[in-house]
């Protein structure tokens, strides 16, 4: 197989990364990677379904994933997976030594080791310029949910149907599971048993960088979890606080102690982005500085600064957040040609204990098993978005009243960067907007049935 082939096949197959932006993944398939990285550094805490997977398919991955690497001409495919997650470790030892070109490369338990940018040093040595690509160090990295659908596009022609989510926090039985593209989170959690309590938020992707949803939010093909928290626990509470509070208490407190830049691990990388630097910028409208400001392009809004290193309880990743969001409706772009400084020798000392983490969010007593239960679930209803990935949103390819069949195309790729989306269920078009198709199951069988290769 070409790697022309090979990208044909996964776009059409609607594969995007699982998680994260949602970059597709036929983008990827580039011969300018002599390295290929597989990531299953569960970035997020409390995260699951990366570990899961690989663990109950590893035959399958390692398979595709040195395809892939035989595809590309790569010379190496590592497998990045954190030393702790002992059982996956354990079965890809078994089918890793089948293919030459696959090697493991156990990572540390410290957050965040799933950033692109932190995994491929880890992994690799090398430092991805600030603002730059993988692809122009010579690195792809795959997702292990990516190449699981990768894995299904080729052997069974399947297209991307389902996504695995992991439900945890306040509810009865915590669980990881696959369901339908478009289910609501409110149907997901159910799954898990419902809430344990009356008040509770939903946090949609993780503690650090998830974002609180509503009950009828769909899954897309980027959802890994979802976080069910009382609406009093301090997360919840500081991802609801207004940019102006936050600016106030920053003008107010901020002690320029560097904590929050001691501890960015971009910054310990060589790239230029200094939290507080801009937190002392922005808090004295000292707007001749534009460094502290141009540099904002480069934070990977992991989020340390604000949920873990600041004594005083500041908010500078979100700030940043609003910046970079004002600088780029004003048309300014991140700065080219910026060279990485050394690589800092305290790298080492300033990482952060998962463990550690999870304690200072308050997250510990959420630590706890979530089986996967890898078998498609049946819902009565999906509400599919058009625009599931980074790039131009797919173009709808059906009308109301329209009855589909699980597999089918129901949005085509538009031009450039683009994939196609896929019925999850069968059933009937019950509503088309220009954001979303909404799809009722057929009667028998709940609408989900497991895919058939035609």
């Amino acid at each position: 197989m070409t790697a022309e082939e090979l990208s044909g096949i996964v776009r059409e197959a609607g594969v995007v990364g699982a998680g994260g932006a949602g970059f597709p993944t036929y983008m990827k398939i580039d011969k300018r990677a002599n390295t290929i990285l597989l990531n299953c550094a569960e970035c997020e805490p409390l995260l699951r379904l990366h570990r899961q997977l690989l663990r109950d398919h590893a035959q399958e991955i390692v398979r595709t994933f040195a395809m892939i690497a035989d595809t590309l001409e790569a010379e190496e495919a590592v497998i990045g997976v954190k030393e702790k997650y002992r059982s996956t470790v354990a079965a890809l030892q078994q089918w890793v030594p089948a293919y030459p070109k696959v090697r493991i490369q156990l990572l540390p338990g410290a957050y965040p080791m799933g950033d692109e940018v932190v995994l491929i040093y880890e992994a690799t040595g090398r430092v991805i310029s600030p603002g730059g690509l993988p692809i122009e160090a010579g690195v792809a990295v795959f997702n292990v949910e990516t190449v699981y659908n990768i894995y299904q596009a080729l052997e069974n022609s399947q297209p991307v149907l389902d996504k695995v989510v992991s439900v945890v926090g306040e509810v009865h039985r915590p669980v990881t599971v696959r369901v339908p593209l478009g289910t609501s989170l409110e149907e997901v959690v159910a799954m898990a048993g419902g809430e344990t309590i009356p008040e509770q938020v939903y946090l949609v992707g993780g503690p650090m960088m998830g974002h609180i949803g509503s009950s009828a939010d769909p899954v897309t093909k980027t959802t890994n979890a979802v976080l069910v928290l009382p609406e009093d626990h301090v997360i919840i509470q500081r991802k609801r606080m207004p940019a102006s509070i936050g600016m106030k208490r920053a003008a107010s407190s901020c002690c320029q102690c560097e904590t929050c830049t001691d501890l960015c691990p971009r910054h310990n990388l060589g790239h230029p982005i200094e939290p507080h630097r801009f937190m002392r910028a922005m808090s004295n409208h000292d707007y001749g500085d534009l460094d502290a400001f141009l540099n904002l392009f480069f934070c990977s809004s992991c989020g340390l600064c604000e949920m873990f290193s600041c004594p005083q309880g500041l908010s500078p990743r979100s700030l940043i957040a609003d910046c970079k969001e004002g600088l780029r409706k004003a048309g300014i772009k991140a700065p080219k040609g910026v060279v990485p400084a050394p690589v800092k020798e305290s790298r080492e000392y300033r990482k952060v204990p998962e463990n550690r983490l999870e304690a200072r969010l308050g997250l510990t007593k959420y630590e706890t098993e979530a089986p996967l239960d890898n078998q498609v679930r049946s819902v009565p209803r999906v509400r599919e978005l058009l625009s599931q990935h980074i790039g131009a949103p797919a173009v709808c390819a059906v009308k109301k009243g329209d009855s589909v069949v699980r597999g089918q195309v129901i949005a085509e790729a538009a031009a450039g960067l683009s994939v196609p989306v896929h019925a999850s269920i069968c059933g009937t078009v019950t509503e088309v907007t220009d954001k979303y198709v909404e799809i009722t199951a057929a009667k028998s069988g709940g609408g989900s049935d497991i895919w058939q290769k035609q």
